[in-house]
C-alpha cells in the first residue's frame, strides 16, 4: 500500500514522502496513529492544503522536544535486580522498567519512545536511545546491578563479574606462586627428618 507520511518515521521516510509499505503496517500503525494518509488523489490534494500547518506544528513540537531531550540526555538510571554470581539476571530489564525508572527520576516518556532492541539480561551498563520526537533523540545510560553499592562500582568501571572474595583469593594465590618459583626468594631451611636410628 502507498501512503503519504504526515511526519518523519524512522527508517521509512520524511514528512510528505510517498512510500510503499505492507498493508498491515499501514492499517495497524501508520493510518491508525495519524502518521500517514492513503496515497489517493484526494488525499494528495488534502496533504497539499495542510502541508504548511503540519510543518509549523512539527517545528513547534521539535523545539519543545529539544528542551526535553536536553534534560534527558546523558542521564544515568540505576535498576536493581537479582542476579546469579556470573551476572545473569533472574528475569530481564524491559522497556517498561526503563520507563518507570525515568518516571521515578521525574521524566515522563512513553514506551514507544524507548528504543531497546532486546531486553537486558546481564548486569552492567547499556546506552538506550529515547526518541523524544521523530527528529530528536536523546540517550540515557541504564546501569543494572544487584545493589546500590554494586551500581557505584559498575559506574567506576570495576569488573564485578566475580565476587570480591574470589578476587582476593586469586591475588593471594598468584603472590604465593610467585614466591615459590622465585629463585632469589629467601626460604627457611627445613630440618631433615630424624631417622629411625636417631630416635
Amino acid at each position: 500500500m502507498e501512503v503519504i507520511l504526515l511526519e518523519r518515521v524512522a527508517k521509512l521516510g520524511q514528512m510528505g514522502e510517498i512510500v510503499r509499505v505492507k498493508d498491515g503496517f499501514a492499517r495497524n500503525f501508520l493510518l491508525k496513529r495519524g502518521k500517514a494518509l492513503r496515497a489517493t488523489e484526494a488525499n494528495r490534494a488534502r496533504y497539499d492544503g495542510m502541508k504548511a500547518e503540519l510543518e509549523a506544528n512539527n517545528v513547534k513540537a521539535k523545539g519543545e522536544a529539544s528542551k526535553v531531550a536536553e534534560k534527558i540526555d546523558g542521564r544515568d538510571i540505576v535498576i536493581i535486580r537479582q542476579a546469579s554470581e556470573s551476572g545473569q539476571l533472574f528475569g530481564s530489564v524491559s522497556v517498561r522498567d526503563i520507563v518507570s525508572a525515568l518516571a521515578a527520576d521525574g521524566v515522563t516518556v512513553s514506551r514507544p519512545q524507548v528504543w531497546l532492541d532486546s531486553p537486558i539480561k546481564m548486569i552492567g551498563q547499556q546506552k538506550v536511545t529515547i526518541a523524544v520526537h521523530p527528529e530528536v533523540e536523546a540517550s540515557v545510560t541504564v546501569t543494572v546491578a544487584r545493589s546500590a553499592d554494586e551500581a557505584v562500582r559498575i559506574k567506576r568501571g570495576e569488573d564485578i563479574s566475580t565476587r570480591q572474595e574470589d578476587q582476593d583469593a586469586a591475588a593471594e594465590a598468584l603472590a604465593a606462586a610467585g614466591e615459590f618459583f622465585d629463585p632469589e626468594a629467601q626460604h627457611e631451611e627445613a630440618a631433615p627428618e630424624p631417622t629411625a636410628e636417631e630416635k
